[in-house]
C-alpha cells in the first residue's frame, strides 16, 4: 500500500495540526503523478494507497464520480478529483505556492497546464497504436507539441524551469509525460526528436533530474511502465522481450 522510504511516502515535518492525505492511484498513471509530485515539491506528508484498473474496490467507486484516479482524501472527510483541480487546492492551502505571484503569469500557466492533455496525447500517444500505419501517424504529432512548447519555454525566460529558477504547477504537469516520452523513445527509438528543441530538451533534463518526479526508483517505475506497455498488445509491445515480463 506504501511506497519505499523518500518515494511514495513524503515523512512527517513535524507539524501537529497538518490535514491527513491519502492519494489514490494506479501504479503507473501520470495524472496522479501530477499530484504526488505537487505533494511532495511542498514537502507535504501523505499515504499513496495503489489500486488496479481492472478491480476498482467499492470504496473507491464511491468517492470518484468518474471511477478514474487519482482522488486525494482530506483528512478522511472530503474527496478531491481531477488532477488539476487537486493540484490547485494544494497550491492554495499548503505553502510554497508553486503557482507565480502576477496575475497574466498566473494565467500563463494555467493556460499551458490545460494544454497538457494534448501534448500528452501527441507525444505519448504512440504506445496506444493498434499496428504500424497508425504509430506513423503519431509520432508525426510529437514535433508539434514539441514545437509549441519550445515557443512557451523560450518566452517564458531562461530555465532551467518554465518559470525560470522557479518550479511551478506547470512543471509538476508535464514532467510525467516527458519521462513517458524517454521510455518509449527506449522501447522503440524516435530518432533524437527532441534533439531539435534544445530549450524543450533541457526542461526535461531538469524536470527528470528533480527527486520529486519519481514515485519509485527510476530503474523499477520504467520497468512497471513497459509491462504496461507489453500488456496492451499493441504494435510497441512486440518491442519489449518477454523475459522483461517474466521478472516483473
Amino acid at each position: 500500500m506504501t511506497g519505499p522510504a523518500g518515494y511514495g511516502i513524503t515523512h512527517d515535518n513535524g507539524e501537529d495540526d497538518m490535514a491527513k492525505y491519502l492519494l489514490v492511484s494506479f501504479k503507473t498513471c501520470p495524472w496522479v503523478q501530477r499530484s504526488a509530485i505537487v505533494l511532495r515539491e511542498k514537502g507535504v506528508p501523505f499515504e499513496f494507497r495503489h489500486i488496479e484498473p481492472d478491480n476498482r474496490p467499492d470504496w473507491f467507486l464511491a468517492i470518484s464520480p468518474h471511477k478514474k484516479v487519482p482522488v486525494l482524501r482530506v483528512d478522511d472527510k472530503v474527496s478531491l478529483f481531477e488532477s488539476n483541480a487537486i493540484n490547485e487546492y494544494l497550491d492554495e492551502t499548503i505553502l510554497p505556492r508553486l503557482h507565480p505571484e502576477d496575475p497574466v503569469q498566473r494565467a500563463i500557466n494555467r493556460a499551458w497546464t490545460d494544454y497538457v492533455p494534448t501534448f500528452a496525447e501527441h507525444v505519448t500517444g504512440q504506445a496506444y497504436a493498434d499496428d504500424e500505419a497508425a504509430y506513423k501517424k503519431c509520432i508525426e504529432k510529437i514535433p508539434v507539441a514539441f514545437e509549441r512548447l519550445e515557443g512557451a519555454l523560450e518566452k517564458q525566460g531562461a530555465g532551467p524551469f518554465f518559470n525560470g529558477a522557479r518550479y511551478s504547477l506547470v512543471d509538476a504537469a508535464y514532467a510525467p509525460f516527458l519521462q513517458r516520452y524517454h521510455f518509449l523513445d527506449r522501447i522503440k527509438p524516435l530518432g533524437g526528436v527532441i534533439d531539435n528543441y534544445p530549450r524543450l530538451k533541457a526542461w526535461a533534463q531538469a524536470l527528470l533530474a528533480r527527486p520529486s518526479t519519481h514515485s519509485f526508483p527510476q530503474a523499477e517505475f520504467e520497468a512497471m511502465y513497459r509491462t504496461n506497455v507489453k500488456r496492451r498488445k499493441k504494435y510497441l509491445s512486440q518491442f519489449i522481450a518477454d523475459q522483461a515480463i517474466a521478472a516483473e
